[in-house]
């Protein structure tokens, strides 16, 4: 049942989880999934990339498949990088209207279009340390040694904007130790944003039905 802050809907919160290949996004959000329950959705990414054991959030889907389901409307948001293209299928809006909040593996590079389209959106940045994430990327063999070095540079890029994150509202959370260490700082900070917020707008969902613009890295 949808929640009500004073007789009003409270719409659901967009969770924007961000944070470069290797950095434990979808740990994290299967565990905040768990501690959330039932007053949260995790939405599944689409990815033009096949299938693997650890991208436990994905759905695999071909660039034909992508691009008709962009074409259709169907995507709420979607975007490329590292080559690849990354979506969210429409149905997270009703989730929000309903009051749950929605968890999101999202992009750095698109989350300035998510902000427009979705004025419930909670930004959050995970942090790893540059020795951790050459491991993580390493032991989970999906990228060539190219490929990783592309990542780890691109990472160094976007971490040197911690304080344009923190000007931004950014809520960023270290990920170098244990997940569960990150999984219950984020979950702290949420309950607590929470408690200190009367009340939330709708998603703004203007744009809903029409192709979404999409933001190449």
């Amino acid at each position: 049942m949808a929640r009500r802050a004073e007789g009003v809907l409270r719409a659901g919160r967009l969770i924007y989880l961000m944070g470069p290949s290797g950095s434990g996004k979808d740990t994290i959000l299967q565990g905040l999934s768990r501690l959330m329950g039932r007053k949260a959705y995790l939405a599944p990414r689409l990815v033009t990339r096949p299938e693997t054991a650890t991208e436990r959030g994905a759905i695999s889907v071909s660039d034909t498949e992508f691009l008709q389901l962009e074409r259709a409307g169907r995507l709420a948001m979607s975007w490329r990088a590292n080559g690849l293209a990354y979506g969210v299928q429409v149905d997270i809006n009703d989730r929000l209207a309903s009051g749950v909040d929605v968890l999101v593996n999202g992009s750095r590079g698109y989350m300035s279009e998510a902000r427009k389209r979705y004025r419930t959106l909670v930004p959050v940045l995970l942090n790893v340390d540059h020795g951790t994430l050459y491991q993580r990327l390493l032991s989970r063999g999906r990228e060539n040694a190219l490929q990783i070095r592309e990542r780890l540079d691109r990472n160094a890029r976007y971490a040197a904007l911690t304080e344009e994150n923190e000007q931004a509202g950014i809520m960023v959370v270290d990920n170098s130790g244990t997940p569960q260490e990150a999984i219950r700082t984020l979950y702290q900070y949420l309950n607590r944003i929470r408690a200190g917020s009367s009340s939330h707008h709708a998603p703004d969902t203007a744009r809903d039905g029409q192709r979404p613009t999409s933001s190449r890295l």
